[in-house]
């Protein structure tokens, strides 16, 4: 491969030389009027004299013997103001039309680019796009391309993969002569089927550089690998370019895919205990744009091997598992462990990003952690300032919707206050209601900041971005009402108008309020039944509010259970809440937030609130025991109010 090495060196240090845009760190170099090149002084150098150009081979040899000097130039300091010569207006108007003019593919349009491709096509000035193209269009590359005829295989593709690569960073369009020399001859080394997985990754993310959507070589790379990964000839960090490449071209060859992406996953769950960190991070990221949920296994396996190298990970690469995991929205339990362990550490000297990124997760997951929420409230604390508006309201929303209350709660809101007063206005609107929504249902009350939102003109301001307001948003702010109305009852500010009212807290994405839990209901009806008879309640009662009352139970004055007939002499109500699974965290027998909030306003509005959790009622085993147990819950409750 030293061959290879040298190729690859040999024309990017003639393109370091040739193009003034290649990102070497040297000082600018400018043409004179004539159009020669005219080499800036720099203090402790040797300025080489210009020679005349030289084609061929020999000018890769005269370009590696200039490439200490490269080197000297790269290292030296730079001066602050440098001596440019003049240029005429004409010529600098093109040269900046030039500059700003993106190169273009054969159909003419921009090329096509991915975050996943080393390769991208510069844009280069009108100088450096002349010495480029008298660089390609001699016999400098056509002689590279003939002497590596007789290297093997792997070898020949690596230096074609090197000097398409060239090609591409450089700005030579897919109909260039010298381009589709190459890439016949890459097709024709690609119909052996016996080039290396890595080679192959190679030349696919240089033809999809190339070529965008109209490749052809990706349709032969993505057959040859297919071919390799039946065989179980993948390493694990080949396993690795191979994601990327299928995630680079996920717009293309879906067939192609479909028939390798199965057996890919089947063998990198073989290969899951040797990855590395940035190999657990880049595979995850693949298969979250390659929207791979149906692969669970993979992806908890992979999870669990997060957990074991997490603190191999940086930043970055955290932000990208986590975020990965949301995409694909699994969670393992041993993952959660090691964020314990190792994040609280971090966040002092952490991107404020990854912060964010956690708390997202830990929401969307359910997952209510004590040891990250008090790191993370400690930190907000005493570094929010540096943080972004969005990052800010994804900690608040993340520990109001798991209803966590940190130890430092007075210090965090204090600072959350301070924030809101100084930079009030550089929160997005729905952000800002997201946040004093999330308030509430930790039972603090931001009421200053209340009396704005309700305010005409931020309603105004809200309505004004283009959308029209969705029933969450709305939802929120009639939430907010109720607790000014039912919590604050020395609040005297502005009040959110009638006609912005949701009629219902129930909805499809369940922001309000959860559904009654239909498994747990069956189970509790006969019992309940039972005790009181069939016709002494009703399900699924729609409050004046808009709240939903799983059960609801009517008295009369001296506290006797009202049959349904007699209901218009009901004295007080009783809502027995049947709280399901999903009503609370994820890890722990926390209500979350938007439930607690809502037991809180059922209190308020004047109903005697009666709790029935999934994991008591399902520790009873006997119908006996379970009328018993319900007994217990509703008649204490009957007797107090009663009394």
């Amino acid at each position: 491969m030293k061959s290879i090495a040298w190729i690859s060196s040999s024309v990017r240090a003639t393109c370091q030389h040739t193009s003034p845009c290649f990102p070497l760190n040297r000082a600018p170099i400018r043409c004179s009027s004539v159009g020669r090149r005219t080499d800036v002084d720099v203090p402790g150098t040797t300025v080489v004299a210009q020679q005349p150009r030289v084609t061929g081979l020999r000018a890769f040899h005269s370009m590696r013997a200039n490439t200490a000097v490269a080197q000297q130039l790269s290292a030296a300091p730079l001066p602050t103001t440098v001596p440019l010569p003049e240029t005429r207006d004409d010529e600098l108007t093109a040269y900046q039309t030039a500059r700003r003019r993106p190169p273009q593919t054969a159909s003419g349009s921009a090329p096509h680019l991915s975050p996943y491709s080393p390769y991208t096509k510069p844009q280069s000035n009108a100088t450096a796009l002349v010495n480029i193209r008298s660089l390609f269009e001699g016999d400098v590359i056509p002689e590279l391309c003939s002497s590596l005829a007789d290297f093997p295989s792997n070898d020949r593709a690596e230096g074609l993969a090197t000097l398409l690569g060239a090609c591409v960073e450089f700005g030579l369009e897919a109909h260039n002569p010298l381009v589709l020399r190459l890439v016949a001859e890459c097709l024709q080394l690609l119909s052996n089927r016996d080039i290396r997985v890595a080679q192959l990754c190679h030349l696919g993310e240089v033809a999809h550089a190339l070529e965008g959507r109209q490749s052809a070589m990706v349709t032969e790379v993505l057959d040859s690998i297919g071919a390799a990964v039946e065989e179980d000839v993948v390493s694990p960090s080949e396993a690795v370019r191979v994601y990327s490449l299928l995630a680079l071209s996920s717009d293309l060859a879906s067939q192609q895919q479909a028939l390798i992406l199965p057996a890919l996953h089947r063998h990198t769950q073989r290969l899951v205990h040797r990855l590395k960190a940035s190999q657990v991070s880049n595979i995850l990221q693949s298969l979250a744009k390659l929207q791979q949920r149906q692969a669970i296994s993979l992806v908890l396996r992979l999870s669990h091997r997060a957990s074991r190298v997490f603190k191999a990970f940086s930043d970055n690469e955290i932000i990208k598992v986590l975020s990965a995991l949301m995409s694909l929205g699994q969670h393992h339990e041993e993952l959660l462990a090691a964020m314990e362990k190792h994040v609280p550490g971090r966040l002092g000297k952490c991107d404020p990003e990854l912060i964010s990124t956690v708390m997202e997760y830990c929401l969307q997951m359910r997952c209510r952690s004590e040891p990250i929420f008090e790191a993370v409230a400690e930190s907000f604390v005493c570094s929010a300032e540096r943080h972004t508006t969005l990052q800010i309201a994804k900690q608040i929303v993340a520990m109001g919707r798991l209803n966590y209350l940190p130890q430092c709660s007075s210090q965090m809101f204090k600072k959350l206050e301070s924030i809101l007063s100084t930079r009030f206005s550089q929160f997005q609107p729905r952000s800002l209601i997201e946040v004093l929504h999330a308030c509430i249902h930790l039972e603090r009350f931001p009421l200053n900041y209340v009396s704005k939102v309700f305010s005409p003109y931020f309603l105004q301001r809200l309505q004004a971005q283009g959308e029209p307001l969705d029933k969450n948003a709305l939802g929120q702010l009639t939430q907010l009402h109720l607790s000014t109305s039912l919590e604050c009852k020395y609040y005297w500010g502005p009040r959110l108008p009638y006609f912005l009212h949701v009629k219902k807290f129930s909805s499809v994405d369940q922001a309000f309020e959860t559904p009654m839990d239909s498994l747990l209901y069956k189970h509790v009806k006969g019992p309940l039944t039972q005790l009181l008879g069939g016709k002494f309640y009703s399900t699924r009662i729609f409050t004046p509010s808009g709240y939903t009352v799983d059960i609801e139970i009517c008295l009369d004055e001296k506290g006797y259970v009202l049959p349904l007939s007699q209901w218009d002499q009901t004295y007080r109500r009783m809502a027995l809440c049947l709280d399901g699974q999903n009503r609370f965290c994820s890890n722990t027998q926390h209500l979350l937030g938007k439930e607690a909030t809502k037991m809180r306003h059922l209190r308020r509005m004047g109903y005697e609130v009666v709790q029935i959790p999934y994991f008591e009622f399902e520790k009873l085993r006997t119908q006996k025991q379970q009328v018993q147990y319900l007994h217990n819950k509703i008649f204490p409750t009957i007797f107090k109010f009663s009394h």
